[in-house]
């Protein structure tokens, strides 16, 4: 019983001390000290103490490690993982580590994320929302836009230029606005709740492309140049890299330049003959300076020893000979200007290289560095916007509508995809704000913006699918009183950018994620491979046995965290939330260990397993999404009323991350998932999906006037102006709320129990029993003209829906 007792206190020591991952050090010597105690015990003799020390010795001493066991280890390694090509290395090493890093190592730290700063605006951002932004938002009909002029109309293209709205990003002293990430997301959010249009041709020019990478990378010439002109709308950019051979692959760009000499402005100079075609291309149309991708070659040598230099970037400005923009694409009804270029043997100066001759070859660095900055603003922002539109306008007609003599929103059939929507909503806008954190306070999240581009446009498509089955006939009628059409038409075109959705989760999430936020594969890859500086093989050594201890610690982690439900791990908070974060603590376990499993059965074979990178992605990405809801509840001070919009956040948030989780076990490499299975759920998936009565809570929200409500749309474009039909709805929604009382009044006092319609009716039978008065009168008259507006639909003379009077407008205001 003695012996039983000491194995049971060895595997209990060692156990703990892998959980709480202590070093080799501290590891061995508390076995020393059980050892001995085992010795004391007489449980433990010479034989013991001898493969003890056999163990334990060799792997304390360095030298003797890295000889015998790392050396060797590191030559199979080499043989299983592949060196990083250059366009690898530069991929990885381009962007940053954040609070995915924490997710990813199986051990968050919540003080660590709620420590992050919470994001707020300046008081000139502020105003910016407040004025220029409000005051654009006024000027844009939507209607006009899409199906009169398929374009923004002349007087808002000039309002945008003249109050700097292409100018976010670019510094002060060039004459830009310099707004933090943050308040570049709130500028979107606004846009993008009123026109697609707005959003997109706004986003572009604070996004990837020549303001960005002449901040970045630009000789003081092209700064001093280009900057100023950009900032005060004198040129209007666009970034071509898109090729028709060359779409999610951006690296295989065919266009290419050759260096060469050629006559510039009547002398001949060292330049490039460059020859592209580009598609999807936004703001093309109308761009009076292109940002150029190709491939530049030296076969004369001109620069030097190579011959083929890899990707460059070049600034060239549209009016040259032989530069080809104006034609445009037709993206799915949505109207911004978008569409190809062509150039063929177009001639320029090296100098047009964006960072002049030295960065010829730099391009691919320089595209990835700032791509992962501009992917985690724009389209999530867009996304993001959308859907906070999207729900407090379905709250607000789902309130109005009535079917079965009740709003329709009280229909269980109904709060169901309504609260996805809110709940959606909710996370979106937390998501935008912690990852325009991480990048105000100086990171470049390339993994983190790989998920939020993924993960928000997926779901706002998702979103706006939900909002048109509610609207039903309302939102399948284009037209002025539409305010979904458009935004549904044109969901795909955000699923489709910026990297597929497809590959960006089955490849780019999770293939980036592995080896940046694991942390110790990109230094094993580094040190591997390392053949000159003679660190390779120490650094290999403690990376590979830090590996090993990384490993076994999750392993334990997954096995305590399972078997207790992660009731006894850590969590900042003992509300409501505390089980989540705990779960989260579980999850991410989980993902360690799978992730290292997966690498040593699949090694470099796991870039080809699309669908287990595709799952372990979704693993990190559900976790960063469900943190991002709890550091959003904390920031806006742990509101109570909110509560509903968390919980059902999270809790899909875990559910779909469970889901991906039991698909990856069910195919997991060399038939590892069953034991996996009962180490992670040894009682089975321990979550459900968010409840009936959860749905339920937050459809109320979204259709109650309330402060949880208003932080569910802060920031989005509520007017109740000419052409925003979403602020008029809000007008409505309280006036029909303020109806109800005096309708009841009224029946009461007629002894019969009228429909709720035709309040003008009501209205003079209580005028004419006495019972209302001159402003309830009012107020029945005016809701009912406001809910007839909100479930009426538009109709038109069939002229004006002839694809000719479009054409013959646009022929004129281009003339």
């Amino acid at each position: 019983m003695t012996t039983l007792l000491w194995i049971i206190a060895m595997i209990l020591v060692l156990g703990a001390l892998a959980y709480l991952r202590v070093s080799l050090l501290t590891a061995t010597i508390a076995a020393a000290v059980v050892m001995t105690a085992g010795w004391t015990l007489d449980v433990v003799g010479p034989i013991s103490w001898i493969v003890f020390l056999v163990v334990a010795l060799p792997l304390n001493i360095s030298a003797f490690r890295q000889n015998v066991i790392s050396r060797p280890l590191m030559k199979v390694y080499r043989g299983i993982m592949p060196e990083m090509s250059s366009t690898e290395k530069e991929a990885i090493e381009a962007g940053t580590t954040w609070w995915e890093a924490d997710l990813f190592a199986g051990n968050p730290n919540w003080k660590k994320l709620h420590n992050y700063p919470v994001a707020r605006l300046s008081a000139d951002e502020q105003a910016f929302l407040d004025g220029p932004v409000e005051e654009v938002c006024r000027m844009v009909n939507q209607h006009q836009v899409s199906h009169q002029l398929a374009d923004l109309p002349a007087d808002v293209w000039q309002y945008l230029k003249d109050n700097g709205f292409f100018a976010m990003i670019i510094k002060k002293k060039y004459g830009g606005l310099e707004y933090s990430a943050y308040a570049q997301s709130r500028v979107l959010q606004k846009l993008a709740g009123l026109s697609s249009e707005l959003a997109s041709t706004v986003g572009v020019p604070n996004s990837l492309g020549p303001g960005e990478l002449l901040q970045h990378y630009g000789t003081p010439e092209q700064q001093n140049h280009y900057l100023p002109r950009l900032a005060k709308g004198l040129e209007v950019p666009c970034f071509a890299l898109t090729s028709p051979e060359a779409g999610s692959d951006a690296g295989s760009i065919p266009d290419f330049g050759i260096v060469c000499k050629g006559q510039w402005e009547g002398e001949e100079v060292l330049g490039m003959k460059l020859t592209w075609n580009k598609r999807y291309i936004t703001l093309a149309p109308v761009a009076t300076v292109l940002g150029l991708a190709f491939k530049l070659r030296d076969p004369e040598h001109l620069l030097g020893d190579k011959e083929e230099l890899g990707i460059t970037c070049a600034l060239i400005p549209t009016d040259m000979e032989g530069v080809e923009t104006g034609r445009r694409h037709f993206p799915l009804n949505c109207m911004f200007q978008n569409g190809p270029t062509h150039g063929n043997g177009v001639f320029v100066p090296l100098s047009f290289i964006i960072g002049g001759p030295k960065m010829a070859g730099q391009g691919w660095r320089m595209l990835v560095e700032c791509l992962s900055v501009g992917r985690g603003i724009t389209l999530p922002s867009n996304s993001a916007g959308g859907v906070k539109t999207a729900a407090l306008a379905t709250g607000a007609y789902a309130r109005i509508r009535r079917q079965f003599k009740l709003p329709i929103g009280k229909l269980e059939g109904i709060e169901e995809p309504m609260a996805r929507i809110g709940g959606n909503a909710y996370l979106m806008d937390a998501v935008t704000t912690l990852t325009t954190t991480g990048i105000d306070l100086g990171e470049k999240p390339s993994v983190i913006s790989a998920i939020v581009k993924y993960h928000l446009t997926d779901r706002m498509q998702k979103c706006v699918i939900d909002a048109m089955d509610i609207h039903g006939g309302k939102g399948v009628c284009l037209g002025p009183n539409n305010y979904l059409g458009r935004g549904y038409q044109a969901a795909p075109i955000a699923i489709t950018v910026e990297g597929a959705n497809i590959l960006t989760r089955s490849m780019i999430i999770y293939g980036q994620g592995a080896i940046r936020c694991h942390p110790y594969v990109l230094t094993e890859m580094e040190s591997a491979f390392d053949t000159e500086s003679g660190q390779g093989l120490a650094n290999f050594d403690a990376a590979i046995f830090g590996h090993i201890g990384f490993a076994t610690s999750n392993f334990i982690r997954s096995f305590w965290l399972g078997l207790t439900s992660s009731r006894f791990s850590n969590a900042p908070y003992s509300d409501k939330t505390k089980r989540y974060y705990q779960q989260m603590n579980r999850f991410s376990a989980n993902l360690a260990l799978l992730s290292d499993l997966a690498m040593a059965t699949l090694g470099g074979n796991l870039k080809r397993k699309e669908r287990i990178s595709a799952r372990l992605g979704d693993l990190l990405s559900q976790l960063y999404l469900a943190s991002a809801t709890l550091k959003r509840y904390e920031d806006e001070g742990r509101q109570t009323d909110d509560l509903p919009l968390v919980q059902w956040a999270v809790e899909d948030a875990l559910y779909k991350l469970q889901a991906s989780l039991d698909d990856l076990l069910d195919n997991f490499p060399m038939g590892l998932g069953g034991a996996l299975r009962v180490v992670m759920f040894p009682f089975g998936r321990p979550l459900k999906r968010p409840s009936d009565v959860l749905d339920h809570k937050v459809a109320k929200i979204m259709q109650t006037p309330c402060e949880s409500r208003d932080r569910l749309g802060k920031g989005q474009f509520w007017t109740n102006s000419e052409h925003n039909a979403v602020g008029i709805q809000e007008q409505t929604l309280l006036d029909i709320i303020a109806s109800e009382p005096l309708h009841d009044k009224v029946c009461k006092a007629s002894g019969k129990r009228l429909p709720f319609m035709w309040l003008d009716k009501v209205a003079a039978e209580g005028k004419a029993l006495g019972v209302l008065s001159d402003d309830e009168v009012n107020l029945l008259e005016r809701a009912e003209i406001g809910r007839m507006k909100s479930i009426n639909v538009d109709d038109f003379d069939p002229a004006e829906l002839r694809p000719e009077v479009v054409s013959t407008t646009s022929q004129e205001r281009a003339a």
